[in-house]
């Protein structure tokens, strides 16, 4: 080996080993970084001797990394999903000291009659069945309000959702405009490639994603239901939010790139993230919830309904209960959708609105004589009483559709609901602790290969300081060596 040989091979070690302490300081100033992934100096060897930065490597796995996504995006969906039922079951059913929930109040409702049914004559216990009756009513309604208000929610968190997608996208076209340019050219784009991961990331919580990487690391962006949402540029992602919602009312749908992904006419329905959490709220487990008290409802003004006693063939009318639809009867074991939230008790036996709470005992709630069972006025009638009591027992059809029991009383229906909502809310949590451990051992995963180890890196720094000096030594000899040859020479 010449001199000159030598002294390009310590120089181009030089420049090496400065490269790679650079490297180094950079993860290390990175390590407690969100998202950054460690560096690596690729060096190649010249022609003759010595070796050069051929360029910048990041640590990467894209197998793991797709794990990361998915784990996050059905994280995600299972919070959004569990955080909204739990709403609902602290508002309805939660606490056993109030007794709130539906069934609760009908079991109420039956002791009161049945007190009642003891003492006819008493109107203090009349008043009292009267109040219980209330008591179920306003539950109900409670419940409806409730259902509605975290269905409102939820639409709002779409109008949020979208938006932030929307920004996502646009940060990601950005982004992977730069990657495609510094690959092409040459440049060092690994900053760029933590930072797309990171939106990637964050963009997955939204909406369950897969990526596609093309040439000059160019990315192609869809759902994990195939709609495309980047591919050279952003697609639109658009929404219109509804600002008061019914029973009746339906959701608009969420459309990317002018397909529907959510929403009744969705036709590639979204299968994860924060948005398909949002839609399952929205428009399936509230709906199903506000199916099944409106079939307590429907069932209150069945089970209450008077009967014609004059033998005229009339109509059977709502009792003690009532509605916007009187004197109507809703069809029997058809959803009266809506009913839970207008059912109200009938100011007619209501004492402290000028009612009669005796009328509960004898009949004619609606005012027509002809659906009067105590026909005697005897103080000491007490079938009726006892006939609405055992009407909440009775097995009557309620529409499978609510997704309860069938056939069964409306007691035993409304505990059915309560399971129901307990069932689904404890499926939701132990789905979300599920995929949240999934996604922390997929994160540990990914990191274990694209992480900083400290240590790792004080190692490999000691190492390029030996190479340093080692580098620097053999210049100082060759610099000795050509000294002497020129003296010598001179």
């Amino acid at each position: 080996m010449t001199l000159t040989v030598a002294l390009n091979s310590a120089r181009s070690s030089l420049m090496a080993a400065g490269a790679q302490a650079a490297a180094v300081s950079r993860n290390i100033a990175g390590a407690k970084q969100d998202g950054y992934s460690r560096k690596n100096v690729l060096l190649a060897t010249m022609p003759g001797s010595g070796v050069f930065v051929e360029g910048i490597q990041r640590a990467a796995s894209a197998g793991l990394f797709n794990n990361v996504l998915k784990a996050a995006s059905t994280s995600a969906m299972q919070d959004t999903l569990y955080n909204g039922l739990q709403k609902i079951a602290a508002a309805t059913i939660d606490d056993p000291e109030l007794d709130q929930s539906p069934a609760a109040q009908l079991a109420k409702l039956r002791t009161a009659l049945q007190q009642s049914a003891t003492a006819p004559d008493n109107v203090t216990l009349a008043q009292a069945a009267v109040t219980a009756a209330k008591g179920v009513a306003a539950s109900l309604n409670d419940a409806t309000k409730t259902v509605q208000g975290v269905r409102l929610d939820a639409d709002a968190e779409l109008e949020t959702s979208v938006a932030t997608i929307n920004q996502l996208l646009a940060q990601f076209e950005t982004v992977n405009t730069s990657i495609v340019k510094g690959t092409i050219t040459g440049a060092d784009t690994t900053d760029y490639l933590d930072l797309r991961d990171s939106i990637l990331s964050k963009l997955s919580q939204e909406v369950g994603i897969t990526v596609s990487t093309r040439a000059n690391n160019d990315m192609v962006i869809y759902t994990d239901s195939g709609v495309t949402m980047f591919e050279k540029t952003a697609r639109s992602v658009s929404f219109d939010q509804t600002y008061g919602f019914s029973p009746t009312t339906t959701g608009n749908a969420v459309y990317i790139d002018g397909v529907p992904v959510i929403g009744a006419s969705a036709v590639m329905p979204v299968q994860s993230g924060k948005l398909a959490g949002l839609a399952a709220l929205r428009d399936d487990t509230t709906v199903s919830y506000q199916n099944q008290l409106d079939e307590i409802a429907r069932g209150l003004v069945e089970a209450f309904a008077e009967r014609d006693q004059s033998g005229a063939s009339l109509p059977d009318v709502p009792g003690l209960f009532t509605y916007p639809g009187a004197p109507a009867i809703p069809g029997s074991g058809v959803i009266a959708v809506g009913l839970a939230g207008t059912i109200t008790v009938s100011a007619s036996v209501d004492q402290s609105v000028g009612g009669d709470p005796t009328r509960l005992r004898d009949g004619g709630i609606s005012g027509n004589p002809a659906y009067t069972y105590n026909t005697t006025g005897h103080a000491g009638y007490f079938a009726r009483l006892q006939q609405m009591a055992d009407g909440l027992t009775q097995s009557r059809a309620f529409d499978p559709a609510a997704l309860a029991k069938p056939n069964t009383g409306l007691i035993d229906f409304a505990g059915s609901s309560v399971s129901w909502l307990e069932s689904q809310r404890k499926g939701a949590s132990d789905e979300s602790t599920y995929s949240q451990t999934l996604l922390e051992r997929s994160a540990d995963a990914l990191s274990n290969v694209n992480g900083v180890n400290m240590d790792d890196e004080m190692t490999f720094m000691l190492q390029v300081e030996r190479t340093y000096s080692a580098s620097s030594k053999l210049i100082s000899a060759v610099d000795q060596m050509l000294k002497d040859l020129l003296a010598a020479v001179g």
